[in-house]
């Protein structure tokens, strides 16, 4: 349909309560029966500077793009404005930003990178794309109404081997397609991961980023390392496939970081063909809704490892976390729940708390991928706003102390950036027991810098949201989403002073016997 066009003289007639034209960059919309319906009320619409005036910049200081875009608003628009043109256009579906540190810089034009190649391209445009059309939209209907991703959407991550790849490089991958074709199972590695954690985060959905099988990502790497066969292979396709989900069932209101502190005991039955296990375990991502429970147990000998099925003796309950019930945390329970010794993962001696530590460097390490995106997210929408803002007649970024809050924010997520990258090559080059040996200490240290700096970035962006970086609706939305939610990856995974001192712990235990000043 070819729109009228009109000049802003003729707009300009229309500035009465019924008869209500505004401009918003180029277009003109008629208000005259919206106005009444206005949540802000009718009078903001009478300003004078807004009833038949191009209101772009009072609009822009008010709302995000994607209102225009939405069905019900942009049926208002009747035409536009003779010899304008325009000039303000929200971000193609699976397209890179243009504002400046938004993106990483070996995806920004004119910067180089010696980690990325052309596969690693591919994978994140289609990637974007798909988190675009497919996982964005969903978390933003769910997320706030706590329901978990649809079958649909765990069938499209299935589709594309997503289950599959967080698992990292691996035997795993062979004879699957990945991403659409975009890479090579064995062309995998652990930056195509990297990408893959930091488009997923670019949703705004905090609960809803872990329930998309985030408890699968972090227990079912101990399934893949550990469990026998035939049932390694059984569990492995049929949560690849998507059809079932895993957690990690370590943690209890007795034992976190202590992990050795576990109160729930499994006693081997008389004739050693199964354990009997009873306790409970909190704070278990996905637990809610898991098929299968990756969980650490206290015997006689010392710690095992089981991977015990929902069934007759495990009832799981929602608990009420601050990031919503989208991610499905619970309170598990066990009583007097029979495990086939078949399942159990690793040692059957008391070593499992080597099944345990084994995993958390990847978890770790995962966690700073998605942290590093979240946060830069936060910078550019920090960007954005101090642009369009305006303040004493100036954009906001024309006061310095903006600037300097700018700054720090783009140095620390800058900084994480580079330090993740070079572990991920290191990563890359080392095997799974030189990693444990080599980076332990610094997947550590680098998640605790990951989650101070993604804090003090919060922080920031509320002081430039002000009252709308605490509003659950409107333009800073993805702010006051991000400052709520953001201690959760302080503590998942093993909080900071805990990392921090394994950290030193670790570098200590490499200090050369003769080393003085």
């Amino acid at each position: 349909m070819v729109l009228k066009e009109f000049t802003k003289g003729e707009v300009a007639k229309h500035a009465k309560a019924g008869d209500l034209w505004i401009i918003i960059d180029s277009k003109v919309y008629d208000l005259s029966k919206f106005g009444a319906m206005h949540p802000g009320g009718i009078s903001v619409l009478l300003d004078g500077d807004v009833a038949g005036q191009d209101a772009t910049e009072t609009f822009f200081g008010l709302h995000r793009y994607e209102v225009l875009q939405r069905p019900q608003y942009a049926r208002l628009q009747i035409g536009t404005v003779m010899g304008d043109r325009q000039t303000i256009f929200p971000r193609e579906v699976g397209a890179l930003s243009k504002v400046p540190y938004a993106e990483p810089t070996w995806l920004t034009a004119g910067y180089h990178s010696p980690y990325y190649r052309d596969h690693h391209r591919a994978f994140q445009k289609f990637l974007r794309t798909f988190v675009d059309e497919v996982l964005f939209p969903d978390a933003q209907a769910l997320q706030e109404k706590g329901k978990k991703p649809g079958k649909a959407v765990f069938d499209a991550l299935a589709s594309l081997n997503i289950h599959a790849m967080r698992l990292g490089p691996g035997e795993h991958l062979k004879g699957r397609t990945l991403m659409n074709g975009t890479v090579k199972p064995e062309e995998f590695d652990c930056f195509h991961e990297l990408i893959m954690a930091q488009e997923m985060s670019r949703i705004h959905a905090r609960g809803y980023h872990d329930g998309v099988a985030g408890g699968t990502a972090i227990g079912l790497p101990a399934i893949k390392n550990f469990a026998q066969s035939p049932l390694r292979e059984k569990i492995l396709e049929e949560v690849m496939d998507g059809k079932k989900l895993v957690c990690l069932a370590i943690s209890e209101a007795f034992a976190g970081s202590d992990v050795a502190s576990t109160r729930t005991f499994a006693k081997k039955s008389v004739d050693g063909t199964y354990y009997t296990v009873t306790g409970t375990k909190k704070w278990i991502t996905n637990g809610h809704f898991a098929d299968y429970f990756v969980t650490g147990c206290r015997t006689e000998k010392g710690m095992i490892v089981l991977l015990i099925e929902r069934g007759e003796g495990v009832e799981t309950k929602h608990i009420n976390i601050t990031y919503g019930p989208a991610s499905g945390t619970a309170f598990v329970t066990f009583d007097q729940v029979k495990v086939p010794v078949e399942n159990v993962l690793g040692p059957d001696n008391g070593g499992g708390l080597i099944v345990i530590l084994s995993n958390f460097n990847h978890e770790r390490w995962a966690m700073c991928c998605s942290s590093v995106g979240a946060q830069r997210l936060i910078v550019e929408e920090c960007l954005k706003w101090t642009t369009q803002r305006k303040v004493f007649g100036k954009p906001l970024n024309s006061q310095a102390v903006i600037r300097s809050k700018l700054s720090a924010m783009i140095a620390r997520v800058e900084s994480a950036h580079a330090w993740l990258e070079s572990i991920t090559y290191q990563m890359c080059q080392m095997s799974y027991k030189q990693q444990s040996a080599l980076l332990a200490g610094q997947i550590a240290l680098l998640k605790k810098h990951c989650t101070e700096t993604a804090q003090l970035t919060a922080k920031d962006a509320v002081q430039i949201f002000g009252g709308r970086g605490i509003t659950k609706t409107g333009i800073g939305r993805f702010i006051e989403h991000y400052h709520t939610n953001i201690a959760f990856d302080a503590i998942l995974g093993g909080t900071e002073d805990v990392l921090g001192d394994l950290g030193v712990r670790q570098a200590l235990k490499q200090m050369p016997k003769n080393a003085r000043l």
